[in-house]
């Protein structure tokens, strides 16, 4: 990814308030919910963003699944065209629900995921990010793990999608759990790093020992009364970079100030002055 164009992304996750609009997701159904202004009325939809993205330069973008107001062929094919039209890329559909570790639920949750797959595959996604599991870290619960990605594995087979998970919530709440997990799915399933995940002590050298295994990065930020923190960012950032991370970093905002894309540039410029 010589081209910074490349190594840059932002997710709806960061564009809350311009959307405005979520459809929070009910695990029994494969039914999308009806929308909720979770952030106020917004000023633009899902089918509008790829254009208003690429006037503001970027061309890589990751949509969170609550984002989306259908599961409709017609309106998913609406949305491809939108991102081909736009010159955008859509790097990952973040299936943002359902805990497959979870000794009840697991096995039906694992099933609505399956169905996202389709929806990551009729838009063209490059990738599909899948939450390992909410459990608590166990021999059980990282088992339990293995086995609901191997039948997403075998549900997405032939499929140009890839599947990767994240070091996020319990059951991956540490680098020692993440490289467990991945090889024992033997590189199959991807891994997107996030820098937010984990706080402590242990942050960045945690950081640093699994960027190695990323191919996708959630750039996340803080922000103290508007400001971008540097400190922790150019950390978090040196651990990607000194761990031979070459993917793309996608813009994870959420502060309350600045705005929406004045952070978004702000995290962009940090980033490309630093890997050069």
């Amino acid at each position: 990814m010589a081209d910074p164009k490349s190594r840059i992304a932002v997710s709806t996750w960061s564009l809350h308030r311009l959307l405005g609009a979520t459809y929070p997701h009910d695990l029994s159904t494969d039914a999308v919910s009806d929308g909720e202004d979770t952030y106020g009325e917004g000023e633009e939809s899902l089918l509008g963003l790829p254009s208003v993205l690429a006037n503001h330069g970027y061309e890589r973008l990751e949509i969170v699944s609550f984002h989306l107001r259908s599961r409709d062929p017609i309106y998913l094919g609406e949305l491809r065209n939108q991102l081909k039209v736009s010159g955008v890329t859509l790097q990952t559909l973040l299936i943002d629900a359902g805990d497959i570790t979870d000794p009840l639920v697991g096995e039906r949750d694992t099933r609505w995921i399956a169905g996202w797959l389709e929806v990551a595959n009729e838009l063209g996604a490059e990738n599909a990010r899948i939450i390992a599991g909410k459990q608590s870290t166990s021999t059980e619960a990282l088992e339990r793990s293995v086995r609901a990605f191997r039948q997403l594995l075998a549900a997405n087979a032939g499929s140009n999608v890839r599947l990767v998970t994240e070091n996020w919530f319990d059951l991956l709440s540490t680098p020692e759990a993440v490289h467990v997990l991945l090889d024992q799915l033997d590189g199959e399933v991807g891994l997107l790093a996030d820098f937010g995940n984990w706080t402590g002590p242990d942050k960045y050298a945690g950081l640093e020992s699994i960027f190695p295994r990323a191919s996708l990065c959630h750039a996340k930020a803080g922000f103290i009364d508007g400001r971008l923190d540097e400190a922790d960012y150019g950390l978090c950032i040196a651990a990607a970079e000194e761990a031979g991370y070459t993917g793309p970093y996608t813009l994870i905002f959420d502060a309350p100030e600045p705005s929406e894309w004045s952070g978004l540039a702000e995290e962009r410029d940090f980033i490309l002055s630093r890997i050069g």
